[in-house]
Order: C-alpha cells, then structure tokens, then sequence
C-alpha cells in the first residue's frame, strides 16, 4: 500500500501540471478561430421558440457532443466544433423533437436552415398553453432511451424495477442483468461504472429511487472510444441535474403498498445554483422499504454405482422473508469555467444502505423410496450495512485551431472507498431423526478502495480525419475478513469455524492506451481503433495454496462503417473484441449461508470472459430500426447452483467459466402514432443462446430460440393528464445449465400535473397480475433443482414532486470519471 500511495501521489503531482500545461496552452492559442454550428428554432406560427434545447450529435454513432439552449429570440450557437459530419437535435416541452438534415463541418461556421417544431397538444386557460412531454422511449442509431423523468415509471420505483421493465432489459432470480439475453452488461451512472454485480448491484438499484432518475439509455454497440468491458453492452444511468438559472431545485415524496401491506417510502430534495461562470448543485434522498422474498426449492440427488444411474433422495424446501432496508444516497459537485475553453469540477457522492432481514427455511431430506430422512427448520437473521464515497476531480480544455477544427483534452482523477459489514446469525433446529440443533454465527467485513487517472485528447488531422487517443492507470485492493464461529466442544461459547473463516486479499492494477481514428465523406463514416491492457492481479486468501498471481497483456480492435443513403436511410456494421472480468464478489472465496445446506461463495479460479461481437443495423426516418447481431464468447462466466463439495447433499451458488457461448439476435423497434391520442412503442428480440461446456462431471451443449417483447402506451388526456400502460413477456429460455420458464407483467399508471406543471400527482401498479415470478429447472448428471421464487413485484404507489425556483434554462455539463470500470466489478 506504501508503494500504491507514493504512485498516487506522483500521479496527482502530474495530473496537476497536465492541467496546469493545458490551461497555458489554451491561453496562448486564444486567438486562433474556432468552428461553430448556428441557427434558429421556431414554431409554426413563425414565433422564436426560447429556450429550446440544443443537442449536436456525431452522425457516426448518435454520440452527444455538445449541448446549448437558444435564446429569447431562438437563436443558438455551438461551439467549438471539430470537423466532421453532425446533426441537431431541438426539443422544448409542448413540442414534437426536430432533427436537422447531416450537414458537414469543415473548419468554417455552419449556418443551419430554421428548426421547425410543430405543437404537440394545447389547453385553453386564460391564455393559450402548450403542454407536452417527452415519449417514454426513443430510438436512436445506436441506442434505446428510456426517458424516466416525468413518466409513471418513476412513481415510487426504485432504479432496479425502472430498469426491469425496459426494452430488451431482464433481471433473473439471482438479480443478474441481461440486455437483449445476453449477460455481462456493463452499468453506468452519471458516467461512473458502478463497483458491483450480481445481487450487490441490485441493492445498490433498489437503494436508488427512480425520481432521481432523468434517463436510461441502453446501448447495444458501444461506440469505439468507450473501455472493452461489458460485452452485452451498456446500461447507462443519466441522474436529474437542474439545468436552470440562478437558484432552484425539486421536492419529491412517495408511499407504496406492496403484497402483503408492506410500507415503502422514499423521500428527496435537489438543488442547483448555478451563475455564469459556476454551477453548484447538490441532492439527497432518503429511502425506507420493507420488502419480502420466497423460494421453494425441490432437488434430486442421483449416483452412479457400476456406472447405472441411481436415484438417491430429493430434499424439499420452503423459504420465506423479510426485510427492512433504510438507505441514504447524496450528491455534491461543482463545476467552473476557467475561461472560455476551459472547464474544471468535481464531485462527491455516497451511499449508506442498511437492511434487516429475517428469514425461515423448512427442509425435508427423503430417501430413494420417498420415505423422511432428515427434517429441520433454518431461521437465518442477516444485518447488512454499507458505506459508500467517491470522489472526481476532472478537466476539460479545448484549444482553438486552424480550419481542421477544434483540439479537445479531458482529464480525470478519481477516487473510491467501501466499506461494507454482513452480520449472519443460522440457527437449525432438527426434528427428525432425533432434536438436535446447530448454530452458526458469521461476521463479514469487507473494505475496497480504488484510485484512478485517465486522460483522453481528441486531433483533427483535417477536415475529414480525425485522430482520437488516451490511457488510463488504476489501482485496486481489496481486503476481506469473514469470521464463523460455532458453539465449543463443551457445548458453551462460540469457537472460530476454520472450515468456513477466511481471509482475502485482492490486489490489481490496469494499464491501458488506445487510439482511434474516424474518417468521414459524404454519406460514409469510417472508425477504427485499437486499445491495449495490461493487467496485474494478486489474490491472497488465508490458505496460501489458494493464491494466485495474473499477469497478461490483451489488445481489443474495433471497428465501425456507417453509410447514409438518404435522410430517410441509413445503415451501420460494427466489429469489436470486448472483455468482462470477474467482479472482486466473484473471486472472493467467502462463504453466505442461506440455511443449513444451501450457501453462497466467489471462486478464486475464475478467468475473464472474452468475446467477438458483431452487428447490422437498418434505421429508417431516426426511429424505426431493424438489427440483427452476432458474438461468440470464450470462458463465458455464468451463475450455477450445483452439489457442493462438502458433500451431504449441501449445495453451493457459485459462479464458473464455460468453454463457448454463441449468440445470435434480430431486433426489431417500432415507435407507432396510432391516434393524437395514443401513441405506442414496440421493442420485439428474437435470440438464440446455446453453450458448451463440461461442469460438476456434466457435459452442456444445449441452446434455446427465445424471444421478448415489451410494448408502451400512452393516452395524453389534456389539461395535465396523462395514462401510460406498459406490458413485458419474456420466452422460455436456456441460460447455461438453467431452463427458465416464461415470465411477463402489466403496469399501469395515471399521472397529473398541476400548478403549471410545476407540480406532478402520479399513482400507479406494477406487475398488476402478479406473473413476474421466476421459475427454473437447473440439470446436472447427478443433480437436479426446480425452484419457484417470488418477491413483493406488485405495489401501489402514490408519488408527489415539486419544481421551485428560476425557470430560465441553461447547459448542464455531464461528467464521466476514470474508475467507471473498477467500480462496476467491486464486491
């Protein structure tokens, strides 16, 4: 750690000359000229429209470049702009999205043709008032948009239950996420790749409400410049922040029912002041919910005496809980225009999450005839708390240039810390065949932290080519400490369990450098970029043979070929090689018991996943998209739950590296405007997964065609109203070892603003019908589990939130750190 903190150091020290060298630059090179974009954006009638939002986008990939608002008279100017070939993108509230025609910028400014935007509804009051809102989702070239705020979806939700009923979105029994079938997606918010997987990642979600939430976009092919983890692509999570002048905020409060009564409140408050030169903002959320889970759970055991397969026993189980989770989520930053090209922040951000839970498990073991062998009753009391904080400091510069456009360098200094402590009290009473009980006591503490430096520089070569290049270090350790204790030999105090105790240490360090060029002519983009990394891992567990040392160097090529035909036509191919490294949860060896038989545990032994990605996109008129993609993953890291070897019929849930995944997918968006009065969204994905593998003595080559399908409506009534209906429908599917069998739900919602729209009344039901339940059959050769799991997916909630302060718009500026990656895999 001395070593990891003298480098830090060093680092700080040259990051602040990087930046200090940069801003020099940029005063020196002031008086050069710079490309801009300008333009007007009006109503039919022929009216300025003020205020309306602004977005340039790079025509090769959808990116957001820069962002701006017009002004009383309409009128907008971006600037700086580096060649290459753009859109524009104008919205207002009220008023149906506009895009520009793909224009060229080449040094000189741009002069736009008018925006037109046409109403989307009116209300007669005193005067005439146009009310409207953005449609829940959008389809981009190369993404789908969620848009949270302002919908029902965010009524009383948490992240993780927003993200459950997205299209193409999938969360299985063990809270692993899928994006269009396919698992290892990687998940960003605001830019920042979240520490975590797996059910920490889903506590992490649940412990964010939804009306924190401005947008989730979900991207399928990540364009080139983004890092080569997540293979299934990105989940990108876009927080609220305030975008007007002077001092405001928002006021949120909501209360839900869920099944069997159970309270879920949520309460939070954001604000911004913001001048010419900064920008001050700041929120706070505080979360109380009480949530309950069941699984029933059937096994049979099977052996092979004489090489004749033979039953030997099932066991049945019935488990139940309850859980109240308390959580408190802030954020604090603040951004600073040193001059005009120059830009420095910083953030601050934490978590504290709480949750008690209760469980009871009632187990009968049965022979091979069917007769009672063992009967018990597990009651599994758990505290698990977590304190979480990270920090950003970053900088952006643009240089003025020549005609070839503008120089752009950013930089990003970050740092994170968790902590994290499981209290676990098992108690087994055994009925049958004689009373006896069993007593396990377990206290897990677990802290990460995380440093890291990045820095990426964007070149125009000319007005066609365009050279993009940076690296990034990071720095990762990792330090465990589980502690069982069970009753002595003479039945009094509690002695440690060297069996189940353990410690872990995880060291690891990343380096990376990439370089991407992208050439663009007229109707032709062309990208292609290599990245390298070299990577240093170290683990250390209490039994030293369980150790290891990693060391290797990989290269990830990408890429990309976009043609425009028309402006009603456009076609795009993507090639790339991306990886998913185990999280730390997952190599960590401890042990999380769920009753006396059945626990949890990492596996040291894990190795990165790897795969070759491959996808066609049509988009016809920037919202109707057909696609079809194809990868091929080696050592894929799968979710199993498989005989233990403690042997007893105990059973582990672990993860493990498969030999092959192949996958295949067509995809179909379809946005329709059925009436003025209802319009509809359509997201339909037909896949195909099919793996090969040999685990737990078992031979797997098996694969499934499946299919989801998730449809929104929504009904604008007027004066405020409005009505959203959503419906999912996931097929059977094979995932690995695991059949799934098919699940869907219905959600309805009602929302109302008022007070000119400053404030909203929302009330709405999810998962109405109760059938977003999960039921699975996972088969081995000596070994098969059929389990039925439920949890508190249907609730009622009412919501209430509150605008105040200065109406008058201004930009925001968005942030994306250089830890993103290290914190996504924490444990």
């Amino acid at each position: 750690m001395k070593t990891l903190s003298f480098l830090w150091l060093r680092l700080h020290m040259s990051f602040g000359i990087f930046s200090l060298v940069g801003f020099l630059s940029a005063s020196m090179a002031s008086a050069q000229s710079t490309a801009a974009v300008t333009g007007a954006v009006q109503e039919a009638s022929g009216q300025p429209v003020a205020f309306a939002t602004l977005t340039l986008h790079r025509a090769a990939d959808s990116m957001v470049v820069k962002s701006e608002f017009s002004d009383d008279k309409g009128g907008f100017r971006l600037a700086p702009v580096a060649a290459g070939r753009y859109l524009v993108l104008a919205s207002q509230v009220g008023f149906v999205r506009r895009w520009s025609a793909p224009f060229e910028v080449a040094g000189a400014e741009v002069k736009l043709p008018t925006l037109t935007l046409q109403a989307s509804g009116a209300t007669n009051l005193k005067e005439v008032t146009v009310v409207g809102q953005k449609p829940m989702f959008e389809r981009l070239a190369d993404r789908t948009i969620v848009n949270v705020e302002g919908s029902t979806l965010a009524a009383g939700a948490s992240s993780l239950e927003v993200l459950g009923r997205s299209p193409g979105v999938t969360v299985d029994g063990n809270d692993n996420l899928a994006l269009k079938g396919r698992q290892g997606v990687m998940v960003l918010i605001d830019g920042k790749r979240q520490p975590m997987t797996g059910s920490e990642l889903a506590d992490y979600l649940r412990a964010l409400p939804a009306d924190q939430v401005k947008s989730i976009e979900l991207i399928t092919n990540p364009p080139a410049k983004y890092e080569a983890q997540g293979s299934a692509g990105i989940i990108a999570i876009n927080l609220k922040k305030d975008q007007r002048q002077g001092s405001n905020g928002t006021a949120n409060a909501s209360y839900g029912l869920g099944r069997y009564g159970n309270g879920k409140y949520i309460a939070g408050l954001s604000a911004n002041h913001r001048q010419k030169k900064a920008n001050l903002f700041g929120s706070y959320s505080y979360g109380d919910r009480e949530n309950f889970g069941a699984l029933t759970i059937n096994r049979d055991f099977f052996s092979y005496p004489d090489q004749q397969k033979q039953f030997e026993g099932s066991t049945l189980q019935e488990n139940f809980s309850r859980s109240l989770s308390r959580s408190h989520t802030w954020k604090a930053g603040l951004d600073y225009n040193l001059g005009e090209n120059t830009v420095v922040g910083g953030t601050v951000n934490g978590q504290q999450y709480n949750t008690v839970q209760d469980g009871t498990n009632n187990s009968e073991q049965l022979n091979a005839l069917g007769g009672p062998q063992s009967r018990y009753r597990s009651t599994n009391d758990q505290t698990f708390t977590t304190s979480n904080v990270a920090a950003n400091l970053n900088l952006r510069h643009t240089f003025a240039t020549d005609s070839a456009g503008a120089r752009e360098l950013t930089a990003d200094a970050d740092y994170a810390h968790y902590d994290r402590r499981r209290l676990q009290q098992l108690n087994t009473l055994y009925f049958f065949p004689k009373d006896s009980t069993d007593f396990l006591d377990g206290n897990q503490q677990g802290a990460l932290t995380i440093q890291s430096v990045k820095a990426d520089y964007t070149h125009p070569i000319s007005k066609q080519l365009r050279l993009e290049a940076g690296g990034k270090v990071s720095w990762v350790h990792s330090d465990n400490d589980v502690l069982f204790r069970v009753p002595g030999p003479d039945g009094i105090g509690l002695v440690r369990d060297p069996r189940r105790s353990n410690i872990f240490i995880y060291d690891e360090n990343i380096n990376a450098g990439y370089v991407n060029v992208n050439y663009t002519m007229p109707g032709w983009t062309l990208q292609g970029g290599l990245r390298g990394e070299q990577t240093n891992v170290t683990g250390r567990p209490e039994n030293p043979e369980e150790g290891f040392d990693r060391n290797y160097f990989q290269f990830f090529p990408s890429a990309a070929l976009k043609r425009t035909f028309t402006d009603k036509h456009e076609t795009s191919l993507s090639l790339s090689r991306r990886i998913d490294r185990p999280s730390y949860g997952q190599l960590n060896p401890f042990r999380s018991y769920i009753d006396a038989t059945t626990y949890g545990a990492g596996n040291p032994n894990l190795r990165p996943q790897t795969s070759y990605n491959f996808e066609l996109t049509h988009t016809y008129k920037q919202k109707y998209s057909l696609g079809v993609s194809y990868s091929i993953t080696s050592d894929p890291i799968i979710g199993t739950v498989q005989p233990a070897p403690d042997g007893g019929r105990a059973v582990v849930s672990t993860s493990q590296n498969l030999g092959q995944q192949q996958y295949v997918a067509l995809t179909l968006n379809a946005p329709l405007e059925i009436a003025k009065w209802w319009t509809m969204n359509n997201n339909v994905v037909l896949y195909y997964n099919h793996f090969t593998g040999n685990l737990a003595g078992t031979n797997l080559n098996a694969g499934k065609a499946a299919y989801n399908v998730n449809s929104n409506s929504s009904f604008p009534l007027g004066k405020g109203w409005t009505i959203d209906l959503t419906g999912s429908y996931q097929s059977p599917e094979v995932y690995g070892f695991f059949r799934l069998r098919p699940q869907g739900q219905v959600a309805a919602g009602i929302q109302k603003s008022a007070w000119e729209r400053k404030a909203t009344f929302k009330l709405n039901i999810t998962d109405i019908f109760y059938t977003g339940v999960t039921r699975a059959t996972s088969t081995y050769n000596n070994y098969v589990e059929r389990f039925y799991q439920r949890g508190d997916s249907r609730v009622a909630t009412f919501s209430f939130s509150y605008r105040f302060g200065n109406e008058k718009a201004a930009p925001t500026r968005r942030r994306q750190g250089g830890a993103e990656d290290e914190k996504r895999r924490a444990g």
